[in-house]
């Protein structure tokens, strides 16, 4: 739906994949950045589709991102957001997520990528998707999943 750059760490991508959304990213912003530690990392499980780049970086890792003590894909994925000026950059780790935010840098997880579908038709619903997501042991606070539910229009 947008041609602005966005940047995507390893795990959405594989939770996407797992549970059959991967294509979500496209239909919501079209081509995907990854850096080359994400790429390494998402190998083993997820076959990237055309439309997920990889894109080297350009400068060396910030001394305040390298102090963040993140894994080497949130690292480069937060670098390479900055280097572009993504529109946007797909975090779902907490401390990865809070250090984009500091430097300023539009912030959007699994969550909110199966929230922005369902706003945008694409699927008819999120707690399908939330319990897919949990089945494959990814972690979802109970008062977040009752929130994505509100949000969604399907809270109780």
């Amino acid at each position: 739906m947008t041609t602005a750059a966005v940047v995507s760490n390893a795990s959405p991508l594989i939770a996407l994949e797992q549970i059959g959304y991967l294509h979500l990213l496209e239909r919501l912003f079209g081509k995907i950045l990854v850096p080359p530690a994400v790429a390494r990392e998402v190998a083993p499980t997820v076959t990237l589709p055309v439309w997920v780049e990889q894109h080297g970086l350009t400068q060396a890792i910030g001394p305040l991102i390298l102090g963040a003590a993140l894994g080497a894909g949130e690292s480069e994925a937060i670098n390479l957001a900055l280097e572009i000026e993504a529109q946007r950059v797909i975090l779902d780790d907490r401390p990865a997520r809070r250090l984009a935010q500091a430097l300023h840098l539009p912030v959007i997880g699994t969550l909110g990528i199966l929230l922005a579908a369902k706003r945008h038709y694409l699927l008819p619903a999120v707690q399908p998707s939330l319990d897919a997501l949990l089945h494959y042991d990814f972690r979802i606070a109970p008062d977040l999943y009752q929130q994505i539910l509100l949000d969604a229009g399907e809270g109780i």
